[in-house]
This record gives C-alpha cells, structure tokens and sequence, in this order.
C-alpha cells in the first residue's frame, strides 16, 4: 500500500506543470507596492533578470534560488548595513519555504540546483529552516517590484547597502560556466542594477560620473590608456512613448532622452569628464555603462526610472550588440 501511495504521488508530481511543482516547494515574496514611490526618491541596487515569456513565476523561484546562495556570504560580511528601517516592511516578512516539518524539509526540494530527496538536510543546505524560521528577508533583504513588461524580474534592496552587485552577479556567471552550479531554466541574464536614477540630464550624468569614479579608482580593474569604453541603452516596451512625445509636457526633456542618440551622448561626455584620455571603442570596451529603462508598474506615464551599471569587460558580449552576458553561452530558451 504504501509502496502504491508513494507511486501515485510521483506521477502526479510528474503530471504537473514547472510552476505547479514549484508551488508545493516555495511561496514566492509578494510584490512591493511601495517600491515604485521609493525609487522615485533615492537610489536602489539590486537585479533585473530577463526570462522566458509566461515562466515569470517559475523564473521568480529560480532567481531567488541562486541569489540565496550568493547574496548570503555578503550580507554575512556585512551584516546591519542593508536592512530597511522602516517598520512596516517587518511585518510583510515573506516566507520562502512553507512545507516543512519538525526540521525536515518537503521531498523534492531543490538544493543548490539538485533535487533531494526528503529527509533531514543540514542548515546551510536547506532553503530555509523551521527552527529558526529563516526567511528571504532574514539572510537579505529584496523586494519584488511589479513590471508592464512580461520577461523581466526586478529585485531591489533598500536604498542603503555596501553590497557589490557586480561581483555578486560576476561570481554566478562563473559558477554556471564551470559548472558547479546547473544550468539555469528559466533565467536567461542577470543585469546587475548598481543605482537607479530619473531619466533626467542632471541626474543621469551625476550617477554616471559617481559610477565611473568608482571603477577606475577599484584596485581590481587594471586599465590602458586611453580608457576604452562604450555605451548600451536599453528601453524596451518604450518606443511608443518615443514616437509620440508630449510636446508641450514639463517632462519633454526626460521623453527626449528616450532617443537613443541624445542619451548616448549625455553618458559619453559624463564618462570623458571623469576620464580624461577615454575613448570609444564598441568592440573591445575595458569598460561598458550600461543604462536599462525599467518598465515599473505604478508610475506615472510621464515618469522614467533607469538602471544604470559601469561594468567590467568580463560580463559584458558586443555581438550582435552590446549587452549583460547570458549566464549560460548555450542556453536553450524554453518557449511555452
């Protein structure tokens, strides 16, 4: 008989869709509706995370998997510096995993990629742990911003946090291309968001410049002279806003710098005030700023919020154009 049980429930587990499965296992964070107000007024970092259209939830669960594990170390090293103070956001603490029992955690459960069986797992293995309660929002703290746009995630920490993004996102890329990480499912691309800023001259050339100070005065990137950099501006579900600005709109300069050319030329001269003897170079760059328009649900149509990252030759690709490395070379998009 219970030879039989257990066959059942193996074949219904395996009847079931990705995300169905995955409901069993992880109760994904609520989305935060204060978000959009808070980047509105202070900077944030964090990730933007492409991913296959319609596995939105299925990529969610996977995304918060893999950032668990390398997130940990650095709130570890830094512990105090990233939590939120406003109280509120203790209240909606979201628990990650749900179906555990006296320490052990449901069948199933994937650990670091691998999916184990059940049965008792130490601490450090386990996605969280009923003695202690541990949560998402106890080892970092991340919202869930709601997008417009279907394939993209964003995750962002609190204004103030002494984390290093792009090492974060640096080291994931490296564990999946040397293998000891599975290739992932439904993340295609980790954007690692440094700041966020208004889409406005002012404000864009200053986080730029505060970005790009930052590379080059980092030990860890050794540089030529002159400097070789470029610039990617992303703005996708945007280009209807483009073709039909507001002429009249207090906020016609932020519509006018959707055009790709006119931002271009704002970063390029911000990244050549800061280095001098720089120049572009758009195959070979030492140093690439990136710029992302974030399709975030809840704010004004005339409001623009961008991503912006300075980022090292090693996580960026130039062809067919450039942008953020795919965290696997071959990874094969899943459709449906």
């Amino acid at each position: 008989m219970a030879e039989a049980k257990e066959l059942k429930i193996e074949k219904e587990e395996h009847e079931l869709k990705p995300w169905e499965q995955h409901s069993r296992i992880i109760s994904l964070p609520r989305f935060d509706y204060n978000a959009p107000s808070s980047l509105l007024h202070r900077s944030h970092s964090g990730f933007l995370i492409t991913c296959t259209i319609k596995r939105e939830k299925s990529a969610t669960k996977e995304a918060i998997s893999i950032l668990h594990k390398y997130v940990r170390p650095y709130n570890t090293e830094n512990s105090g510096s990233f939590h939120s103070s406003d109280a509120s956001r203790d209240s909606k603490r979201r628990k990650i995993c749900t179906n555990e029992t006296d320490g052990r955690c449901s069948s199933g459960v994937e650990i670091n990629g691998t999916a184990k069986d059940s049965g008792e797992l130490p601490k450090n293995e386990c996605l969280s742990c009923a003695k202690t309660g541990t949560n998402i929002e106890n080892d970092f703290d991340m919202s869930l911003v709601k997008l417009t746009r279907n394939g993209l995630l964003l995750l962002t920490f609190p204004s103030k946090n002494s984390l290093n993004i792009v090492n974060i996102v640096s080291n994931i890329s490296q564990s999946f291309n040397t293998g000891n990480l599975k290739s992932p499912q439904w993340c295609h691309r980790i954007f690692p968001i440094q700041a966020t800023c208004s889409l406005n001259e002012k404000e864009l050339q200053a986080t730029v410049s505060k970005l790009v100070l930052q590379f080059v005065d980092d030990k860890q990137n050794t540089l030529s002279r002159p400097v070789k950099f470029a610039v990617a501006y992303n703005r996708r579900g945007f280009e209807e806003k483009q073709k039909n600005p507001k002429d009249n709109s207090k906020d016609s300069g932020q519509l006018a710098l959707l055009d790709r050319n006119k931002c271009f030329s704002i970063v390029a001269a911000a990244v050549k005030n800061v280095v001098l003897d720089s120049v572009v170079d758009l195959k070979s760059p030492e140093l690439s700023v990136l710029i992302e328009l974030l399709p975030i649900s809840g704010l004004p149509n005339e409001t623009l919020i961008v991503a912006v990252s300075v980022l090292p030759q090693n996580l960026v690709s130039t062809k067919p154009r450039l942008c953020i490395r795919a965290l696997v070379s071959d990874t094969n998009v899943k459709n449906g």
